[in-house]
């Protein structure tokens, strides 16, 4: 396959052109040539509205923030032409105070590629060759596939929201919505040995979601909520809808913990925040990752979550355009997989 890269440069519009000739590698980069990437909810929004959370797309840019990568110039590096590597997406400053605490995620200079929040726009990964910070790049096993590895990033989001809710073996946790987000909670929360009930308004995600480690799946409408009542110690808010926050703040025992993974939109709407008083619910807010990277990657190493059952489809890395309209049109129940070249 050539060297291609993919632009998104209008609502619903990507265009795909030989990628431009090689530029010298700044300090501190590596080569890399796309193995793997998915598709991210976020990557829909700047695809139907070209923006995303009120950051609007100043310029054309190339979507995709999960991704894996073969080395091909290591630059002085530790890595290794020919590694399969993790790109995490997170380049913070490394000084801010959020860094010195280890919190990059909320750090106040951090890049991010493929999003209008980095200014000027820094390109995603939906393209052949990426250069990208040697320290942002995690060698992996072998063995590993690399259309699993593109799991990272998300799976990182999702241990991270695991975290701030404090999931552990033997809770009951409830997580409100089975889309690609939610899917990944609940094998993150099953992999640790939480008892876990899936939520969610679409049978075939509720399927999905019991084949990902559920040990409950629940259909909005085709059971009674009433039994839900105090149930559980933690519940992930993975839908972005406010009746599932509403469900969540109900199912919660006391001093039950909420943990919000969804970009809730705003909107006005009616909140039972009376129930956070009464039962004396903690809310926490979840954005992003710090160590949980390191924590996905490891866990995708292990084998012990079926990537395959969360993938809900494979397209080449030319067919951008394709995968983003099945992902919009809401055929896709899981995670939509771009392949790049081989090794």
């Amino acid at each position: 396959m050539p060297f291609i890269e993919t632009k998104l440069t209008a609502a619903k519009t990507i265009t795909t052109a030989p990628q431009e000739t090689e530029t010298p590698l700044a300090d501190g980069y590596v080569r890399l040539k796309l193995a793997a990437a998915s598709l991210c909810g976020t990557d829909l929004h700047y695809f139907n509205h070209f923006a995303n959370a009120g950051f609007v797309l100043q310029n054309p840019v190339t979507l995709g923030h999960e991704a894996c990568a073969w080395v091909v110039d290591a630059n002085g590096s530790d890595l290794e032409e020919g590694q399969l590597v993790a790109l995490n997406p997170i380049m913070n400053c490394q000084t801010c105070p959020a860094c010195l605490r280890g919190e990059v995620n909320l750090c106040s200079n951090k890049k991010f590629p493929g999003s209008a929040t980095t200014v000027p726009h820094l390109d995603g990964f939906f393209r052949s060759r990426i250069d990208h910070p040697a320290r942002c790049c995690r060698p992996v096993a072998a063995d590993v596939k690399p259309e699993h590895l593109t799991f990272a990033e998300p799976m990182a989001c999702a241990l991270h929201s695991l975290n701030k809710g404090g999931v552990s073996k033997g809770q009951k946790v409830l997580v409100t919505g089975c889309g690609p987000m939610g899917l990944l909670t609940i094998a993150g929360a099953a992999a640790r040995g939480a008892d876990v009930t899936a939520l969610d308004l679409r049978p075939k995600t509720v399927e999905i979601a019991k084949a990902a480690g559920a040990k409950e799946g629940l259909v909005i409408g085709e059971f009674d909520e009433a039994t839900l009542a105090g149930q559980f110690d933690v519940v992930v808010e993975a839908s972005g809808a406010i009746p599932a926050f509403n469900t969540a703040l109900k199912a919660l025992r006391q001093k039950g913990r909420l943990s919000i993974l969804s970009n809730i939109q705003l909107r006005q709407a009616e909140v039972m925040l009376h129930l956070v008083m009464l039962k004396e619910i903690e809310i926490v807010g979840s954005f992003q990752f710090n160590h949980e990277f390191e924590e996905a990657v490891q866990l995708i190493e292990s084998g012990q979550v079926d990537f395959d059952v969360l993938t809900a489809g494979t397209f080449p890395l030319e067919q951008t355009a394709e995968a983003l309209e099945m992902m919009a049109a809401g055929e896709a129940f899981g995670k939509i997989v771009l392949k790049g070249a081989a090794s």
